[in-house]
């Protein structure tokens, strides 16, 4: 990475993946922003990086940047090309945005209600959003496609079964704290298979199912809106 790069995290959260943009950028300048103030004191204890309070929608930077990483955040947004038109104007000249977001709208279940999801995306529709916006997409795939036969089953299982449809936000939020219970032995199988699928993706591999999709969109040269 160049040693004068400028690089920001919106909805850094508790700032787990801000401490390794920051362990990649050691040379750089790494901001995280989050809505909240409880995920930043969490963050705080992760990372050494500048933090800032503010909401993605109406940003409060006047510097640009030269990468912008947004890691499952624009599927709460109501107004997302809102949001990637305001993300395009941070960026610098030939700047990035690295994008993830949750995959495949037949996915859709209680798990994305008790996280207040507004959407989940088809391949087809992010790159057109993101094309409309004034991006160039560079790279995009569908990943955790490890994990998407168990995910597709188990929502699908359990949307048939009456007695464990929730009725309600909190019943949708005890069945998607299920879905993050540790288990040792299934959890290890899984974290070696996506270090497989890491490895790909990293050669620029295009996976055809997942759970999730990533993207890789650089800044056009035109003139902004």
């Amino acid at each position: 990475m160049a040693p004068d790069i400028r690089v920001l995290e919106g909805g850094c959260g508790t700032g787990n993946v801000l401490r390794v943009l920051e362990q990649t950028c050691p040379r750089g300048m790494v901001v995280g922003m989050d809505l909240f103030y409880e995920g930043l004191n969490y963050a705080r204890q992760r990372t050494s990086c500048h933090l800032v309070q503010g909401d993605i929608i109406w940003p409060p930077f006047t510097k640009e940047f030269d990468l912008i990483c947004l890691f499952d955040v624009l599927e709460h947004l109501p107004d997302d090309m809102h949001v990637l038109l305001n993300i395009r104007r941070m960026l610098s000249q030939d700047g990035v945005l690295l994008l993830a977001v949750p995959a495949d709208p037949s996915l859709w279940s209680y798990f994305d209600e008790a996280s207040h999801h507004c959407r989940r995306y088809k391949l087809a529709e992010l790159k057109s959003k993101l094309v409309a916006a004034g991006y160039a997409v560079e790279y995009i795939t569908h990943y955790m496609a490890t994990i998407y036969p168990l995910v597709w089953l188990g929502r699908k299982l359990r949307s048939l079964n009456r007695k464990q449809r929730p009725s309600d936000i909190y019943g949708a939020n005890a069945l998607a704290s299920t879905e993050l219970r540790i288990m040792p032995l299934v959890n290890g199988l899984l974290y070696w298979l996506l270090c497989v699928e890491v490895s790909l993706i990293a050669r620029r591999w295009r996976l055809p199912v997942g759970t999730s999709l990533l993207a890789v969109a650089r800044k056009k040269w035109v003139a902004d809106r």
